[in-house]
């Protein structure tokens, strides 16, 4: 378990705490997280970063009341840079959304200056938020990963605790550029402890990884405990650390819990890779 889960700037989060639902407009709901409590764990320094990228989340579950009372739905798309220094605790976003429910706005256009504008205060960054209407609906749904899958490979198993010395080369000592995934990444909140299921993606340029090794290493994060953008972090330090690559991707899409996803992607060349995931959508 990391060292800063008992962290003060974590006191005060809804995670984990009987809460009461509000349907009435609240920002302060908004609960940030300092990206730098993981950073430092990784020895990261956030004056230069070691990737770029953004946190992608979708909002499925978002609805408003016009000016006659009448309901309005949406869903919204929520991209957060890698730069920002704070995270939004996901419960919290959850609570923030809901209070929407019963409070009547003029327009989507206005709905979507509010989130906006609150979340960019709270993350302390600019945030991009695009609604989409019902009849929209449909341009969200996820794209297939392409590349080779691990999940097939016929290991023994015997690791469910994070360990980065199962990270191997591969015997060839080949340069290879691949794109690898795996739909077994499984970690647990830094919080509560609940589960989190994601499917991983994983694009390099370098000395080619052992697969083997590499889905050992992504199945021994089922017992460890961090928030998503954290667990997608230290995935790209550990495979940077250890293989020097001159290209790296690692983009994960999470299963949604309370109407929303988180989709983290980390890269070394964010501005010109032509394999950008992003919220993976078409």
């Amino acid at each position: 378990m990391s060292h800063y889960q008992d962290a003060p700037e974590l006191k005060g989060a809804l995670l984990g705490q009987q809460t009461e639902y509000k349907d009435s407009y609240d920002a302060s709901l908004l609960f940030p997280i300092a990206r730098k409590l993981n950073r430092d764990d990784l020895n990261i320094d956030e004056s230069a970063l070691p990737f770029k990228g953004e946190d992608t989340w979708t909002g499925y579950e978002l609805s408003w009341l016009n000016q006659k009372g009448k309901p309005v739905v949406a869903v919204a798309e929520f991209i957060f840079p890698a730069t920002s220094s704070h995270i939004i605790e996901s419960k919290s976003f959850k609570l923030y959304l809901n209070s929407f429910n019963q409070t009547k706005f003029n327009s989507m256009a206005q709905v979507q200056q509010i989130l906006t504008s609150d979340l960019s205060k709270s993350a302390n960054c600019d945030v991009v938020v695009k609604l989409f209407n019902a009849d929209d609906f449909d341009c969200l749904m996820p794209t297939p990963f392409t590349g080779t899958c691990l999940d097939d490979l016929d290991i023994e198993v015997s690791e469910y605790d994070l360990n980065t010395e199962l990270l191997k080369a591969d015997a060839s000592n080949e340069i290879v550029t691949e794109t690898l995934y795996s739909h077994l990444l499984k970690s647990n909140c830094l919080i509560t402890s609940q589960p989190d299921w994601a499917s991983v993606v994983i694009r390099y340029t370098g000395k080619k990884i052992c697969h083997e090794s590499l889905l050992k290493y992504l199945i021994s994060f089922r017992n460890h405990n961090e928030f998503h953008e954290q667990c997608v972090e230290r995935l790209f330090c550990d495979i940077q650390n250890k293989f020097s690559m001159t290209q790296l991707e690692v983009f994960a899409r999470y299963t949604r819990r309370g109407g929303l996803d988180i989709n983290p992607y980390r890269s070394t060349d964010f501005a010109t890779t032509q394999f950008k995931l992003k919220s993976n959508r078409q």
